[in-house]
């Protein structure tokens, strides 16, 4: 779908919500930059927030093409910026009465931070993209780590989205790989809506559903025009990433494109920043991720009824969570005590709904099917089990899903027993 077509919003669609869409341009292709004085003619007092990557890249470009509109900067060193509250305080020290814009230059965190500041100071924002890297450019959340915590809160889509293809084509290759997993990703995600749909009774919109899995569709067969860096490879994918941010904020939350694998690549963060260890560009662990709980589902499918519920007491649960997450357990515990998923688990439901659960799964792709899609991006499912190893791989299935409030596959397996990761 043509993201023109989606950028006015929906407002007659079937499940009876409204999706509007408040993002004024996204332009995605050659010289896009020249276009950034007619897309800020309405603001005079800009911030410009960047990285010592991004700036030499094409921050300075944006800094020179809108001059005198350029008051404010806030440039991030070459090292690894993590969207904390160290960083979100460093662009709010750079704003002042008169900051009426701000520019990002960059891609995921860059954008995070940016999203969330605007957000709070009541401020628009654009994000010129440096990378197709990740979905989170139009959508109305805003990833970050705050109390060692990976939450999402609700911001509001950026006013312009502006990429440039010869920018785009020169990402490094992780962020490519990046971009490509996240969207393949969805495969995972989408397959998890249905089941809360089913299981929970949870809001679910078939156009948006649609739109996601066209997306998806049309990108599993680009990994080698992505690799080879075509401008049109990078421009499409980039066009995807977008689209799907843009159904995100159709529904007001990131539930069309993040699900389980996307749980487990906040565990595989979240544990890293704890723990000092390194970990892969969120989409490449979400590619990986989608192959683990592809795996899931094969074998939550071997399983019949009646079943025999398989759940830790509260008690033995929060000692594993305190061991796995330390100083984070905390935020951890009193997430899940609030939503209560724990106390509603409850085999006699999987039983009732067993052949619909079973079609549900089948409609996702299985192990094998995913494995060719990380290989077709140049990744290895062996690496990824020798890099992080079998034991954190077994937590991550086993308490990734305490970081969220969201109901996915995982609570499936949990309650089954599954937890077992064989690359």
């Amino acid at each position: 779908m043509d993201i023109a077509a989606v950028l006015n919003g929906k407002h007659d669609c079937a499940c009876q919500k409204d999706h509007p869409c408040d993002i004024r341009y996204v332009e995605l292709c050659k010289s896009v930059l020249e276009k950034l004085p007619e897309i800020c003619a309405d603001f005079s007092h800009i911030l410009l927030v960047a990285d010592g990557n991004t700036y030499p890249l094409c921050g300075a470009r944006v800094e020179e093409i809108l001059k005198a509109k350029i008051t404010s900067k806030m440039i991030f060193g070459k090292e690894i910026v993590v969207p904390n509250e160290t960083a979100i305080a460093s662009i709010e020290q750079k704003l002042n009465t008169e900051t009426d814009f701000i520019i990002g230059v960059g891609s995921g965190v860059i954008n995070d931070l940016c999203k969330h500041v605007s957000f709070k100071h009541g401020l628009r924002y654009a994000i010129v993209a440096t990378a197709p890297s990740m979905d989170g450019y139009a959508s109305v959340g805003a990833a970050l780590i705050l109390n060692e915590m990976k939450v999402t809160l609700n911001a509001r889509v950026p006013y312009a989205i502006v990429a440039e293809d010869d920018v785009l084509c020169t990402a490094p290759t992780d962020m490519l790989q990046s971009g490509y997993g996240d969207i393949i990703g969805k495969y995972s995600c989408l397959n998890d809506w249905k089941l809360a749909h089913l299981l929970r009774n949870e809001y679910f919109c078939d156009f948006v559903y649609d739109t996601v899995m066209q997306t998806v569709k049309n990108t599993e067969s680009t990994a080698k025009a992505i690799l080879e860096r075509t401008p049109g490879a990078s421009r499409n994918l980039m066009e995807g990433l977008v689209l799907v941010g843009i159904m995100m904020s159709y529904v007001g939350n990131s539930r069309p494109a993040s699900g389980s694998e996307h749980h487990l690549s906040h565990f595989f963060e979240i544990t890293g920043l704890l723990n000092h260890s390194p970990y892969y560009l969120h989409g490449i662990d979400v590619l990986y991720a989608a192959a683990v709980t592809a795996q899931l589902r094969e074998k939550i499918l071997m399983n019949a009824p009646p079943f025999e519920a398989k759940i830790d007491t509260a008690e033995v649960r929060n000692s594993e969570i305190r061991k796995v997450y330390s100083s984070a357990a905390d935020g951890v515990i009193a997430l899940q005590e609030k939503v209560g998923f724990y106390a509603e688990l409850d085999t006699s439901v999987f039983e009732a709904h067993w052949n619909e659960i079973c079609e549900i799964l089948t409609e996702a792709p299985d192990y094998r099917t995913m494995l060719t899609y990380v290989n077709a991006i140049g990744l290895d499912i062996l690496t990824f089990e020798a890099f992080y190893g079998k034991k954190v791989i077994k937590d991550a299935i086993l308490y990734a899903k305490d970081l969220k409030d969201r109901y996915t596959v995982l609570w499936l397996a949990y309650a089954l027993g599954i937890s077992e990761f064989q690359a």
